[in-house]
C-alpha cells in the first residue's frame, strides 16, 4: 500500500499521484491522508507551522546527474538509469550514438557544464532552456526573457538580476529530487535538493523548486471557511463509502486506471465531471464501448472470449453497495478538488516569475503547473494541480507547446 510518506521513495522517477486520485489507488489509507494533507496545508497558509512546499516546474526533458557508484564517474542521463540495464551518458559518444535531435543538443551541454557544480550523488532536474532557448519577447506591454521547455512560457522581467542571469546561463534547470545508495537498483529517492551546496556557474542556471516565504499566502477568513466546508464534507462522504470498495479498487489497480481515464476525458475537455450518479452511469457505458471495441478487434473466437470475460469481471463491480459507494466516491474527490483550487489559487500569488501559454491568438496568462507539499516527517510528497487549467492547457490544440517550435524539432 502507497502512503505518502512512503510513495515517492518506492517509484524511481517519482511519479505521483494527483492528490484526488489517493482516493482511487489508496484505499482507506491513502484517502485519509489525502483530506489531511490538505488540513495540513490549509494550517500552513494560515500561519499555524511551518512546511515545505515547492512549485513543479512545466520543464521537459527530465534529467538526472552525478556520481555512477559503479566507477565513481560523472554521468547524465534521462528516465533510463533505472533499467534492469542502467543507461548513462558519460561521453559525448555515448549520447551521440543514443539521441538526436534537440534532446542530443541539451545532454550534451549538460554532460559539458554540469561538472562544473561538483554534484554528490545523484540529482534529478527538468531542463527549463538549452543552447540558443532564451527569447526577448513582449507580452502584453511587457518585455521579458522568457523560456519555453514545455507548455507554459516563463518570462522574467527584463533588466531584472534574474533576467541577466539566465541570458549568460548557456542551460537552465530546476533541481527537485535527491537520490542516494549504493546502486542505481537501490538508490531511494527523497524530494528536494540542497541547491546551496553546488558551486556556481554562470554558464548553469541553477535552480531548486522550493518555495522560500509562505507569509504572503496567508488564507482570507472567507478561503479558510471555505476550505473548512469542503474538507468537512468530503469526511463525511468518506463515512459513506464502504470499505470493502475502496479495498476492491485498490486490489485491482486496472480499474482505478480505467476510471481515472475516464474521469480524463473531462478535463481533456475543460470540462467539471457532472452528477456523480450520471458519472457512474456514464463510465458503466463507457466501460462496455470500450471493451466492446476490443473484441470486435480481435480475430480470434478465442481472443474474443478473453475481452468478454474482462468486461464481465469489471461489470460485476458495480454492485448496489459498490455503486453507491462511487457516487460518494466521486463526491468526495469533488470536495478535494474544490479545496485543492482553492490552496492551489493563493498559492500561485507567490511565484516569482510571470507565465504564459501560447495560443494561436497571442499569450494568455497561467498559473503554475502545480505545488509540491512534502511531509517533513516521512520525505514524501503528494502533487496539487489545477487540472482543468494545466490539464486542459496540456492537451488543448489551441494551446502552442514549447516543441512546436522549429529550433526543438
Amino acid at each position: 500500500m502507497q502512503t505518502f510518506s512512503n510513495y515517492i521513495t518506492e517509484q524511481k522517477n517519482t511519479h505521483m499521484t494527483h492528490i484526488e486520485d489517493q482516493v482511487l489507488y489508496g484505499g482507506v489509507d491513502g484517502t485519509r491522508q489525502a483530506i489531511n494533507a490538505l488540513r495540513n496545508l490549509r494550517d500552513v497558509l494560515q500561519g499555524q507551522h511551518q512546511s515545505k512546499i515547492s512549485v513543479k516546474w512545466d520543464g521537459a526533458p527530465a534529467i538526472f546527474a552525478g556520481t555512477d557508484p559503479r566507477d565513481g564517474k560523472f554521468f547524465v542521463a534521462k528516465k533510463g538509469i533505472f533499467n534492469k540495464n542502467p543507461k548513462v551518458y558519460k561521453t559525448k559518444a555515448d549520447i551521440d550514438a543514443d539521441t538526436s535531435g534537440d534532446l542530443n543538443v541539451k545532454l550534451n551541454a549538460a554532460l559539458e557544464e554540469l561538472p562544473s557544480l561538483g554534484i554528490k550523488g545523484v540529482i534529478q532536474g527538468d531542463f527549463l532552456f538549452g543552447p540558443g532557448d532564451v527569447a526577448t519577447k513582449n507580452i502584453k506591454g511587457q518585455s521579458y526573457a522568457t523560456f519555453h521547455p514545455n507548455t507554459i512560457v516563463y518570462a522574467i522581467p527584463t533588466g531584472s538580476e534574474a533576467a541577466r542571469a539566465v541570458r549568460k546561463a548557456r542551460i537552465g534547470i530546476v533541481w527537485h529530487t535527491t537520490y542516494k545508495g549504493d546502486s542505481f537498483e537501490s538508490m531511494k529517492a527523497s524530494y528536494g535538493v540542497n541547491v546551496g551546496a553546488l558551486k556556481h556557474s554562470t554558464r548553469v542556471w541553477s535552480q531548486d523548486a522550493m518555495l522560500r516565504d509562505l507569509t504572503n499566502a496567508t488564507l482570507t477568513e472567507k478561503q479558510t471557511k471555505m476550505v473548512n466546508q469542503y474538507l468537512s464534507e468530503a469526511g463525511r462522504l468518506f463515512k459513506q463509502i464502504a470499505g470493502s470498495t475502496l479495498r476492491q479498487l485498490e486490489a485491482h489497480p486496472e480499474l482505478p486506471r480505467l476510471i481515472e481515464q475516464y474521469n480524463n476525458t473531462f478535463v481533456r475537455k475543460g470540462q467539471i465531471i457532472p452528477d456523480s450518479k450520471r458519472h457512474v452511469l456514464g463510465l458503466q457505458r463507457w466501460l462496455t464501448q470500450k471493451y466492446k471495441d476490443e473484441i470486435s478487434k480481435r480475430k480470434t473466437e478465442m481472443g474474443k472470449k478473453a475481452q468478454r470475460e474482462k468486461l464481465n469481471e469489471i461489470l460485476s463491480f458495480f454492485s448496489k453497495k459498490n455503486t453507491g459507494s462511487l457516487i460518494a466516491m466521486f463526491d468526495l474527490q469533488k470536495n478535494i478538488v474544490l479545496a485543492k483550487l482553492i490552496l492551489i489559487n493563493k498559492l500561485n500569488e507567490l511565484s516569482s516569475y510571470d507565465s504564459f501559454v501560447k495560443t494561436t491568438k497571442g499569450y494568455k496568462v497561467t498559473g503554475q503547473e502545480g505545488f509540491v507539499a512534502i511531509d517533513k516527517l516521512g520525505g514524501g510528497a503528494v502533487k496539487l494541480v489545477d487540472r482543468m487549467e494545466f490539464s486542459y492547457n496540456n492537451f488543448s490544440p489551441n494551446i502552442l507547446k514549447g516543441w512546436d517550435q522549429p529550433s526543438r524539432r
